[in-house]
């Protein structure tokens, strides 16, 4: 993928465009303009991002619903649950379980000392079922308050595309409850699943429509 965004890129410094890889190989801040390789991570981040985090999202919802049919009966009754019931899909089933950090200046965390410059892994699937913040945490409760989950992070590190993957998911699992009367998982199928230490995801989910 980096050998074709970075083809892309250079083809677009000897043609200019009026799309996103386009401007960013004409951005300039204070006379600094990115290099082709700094386009490269962004243009991948932005990707991934904005691709394989919503489409986690949606087969997590839909697992979630199959496995809890009191849920999508509640959900299908009354629609506008679906935005509360997307939340606790994201507490319920984070699509990042982790993330990695590194510290500036030496720290504690839970009593332990940690000094500066030192790689610190926070795990988000851990945090979104702490039961000090969320009781009886291992319930999939599409009527709890599940505000405050990390499952898009927190503070400056907050997803700022975390509006726009909820109203793709809304929208998508709006149209599936719209369009089937039933959505079952294929019990006869194979589901599969990603590495659950990179994301929490289905990566084939087999499903019976009516």
């Amino acid at each position: 993928m980096n050998e074709y965004l970075l083809a892309h890129i250079r083809s677009r410094r000897q043609q200019p465009a009026d799309d996103l890889i386009g401007k960013l190989t004409t951005a300039e801040v204070d006379g600094e303009r990115l290099a082709d390789e700094e386009i490269v991570g962004f243009a991948g981040v932005l990707l991934l991002a904005g691709h394989i985090t919503t489409t986690a999202l949606l087969g997590n919802a839909v697992l979630c619903f199959d496995r809890h049919r009191e849920a999508a009966a509640a959900v299908r009754a009354d629609r506008d649950l679906l935005p509360a019931a997307i939340e606790e899909v994201l507490r319920f089933r984070s699509p990042f379980p982790r993330l990695g950090r590194v510290t500036t200046t030496d720290t504690e965390i839970g009593g332990r000392a940690i000094p500066a410059g030192q790689l610190v892994v926070p795990w988000l699937a851990a945090a979104n079922r702490d039961a000090a913040r969320f009781p009886d945490p291992d319930r999939f409760d599409i009527h709890r308050t599940s505000t405050g989950h990390l499952a898009f992070g927190h503070g400056i590190h907050f997803c700022i595309g975390a509006p726009l993957a909820r109203l793709e998911a809304k929208i998508a699992l709006d149209i599936l409850l719209e369009r089937y009367r039933d959505i079952a998982v294929d019990g006869a199928g194979s589901i599969e699943f990603h590495n659950p230490w990179q994301i929490i995801s289905v990566k084939r989910l087999p499903l019976l429509v009516a």
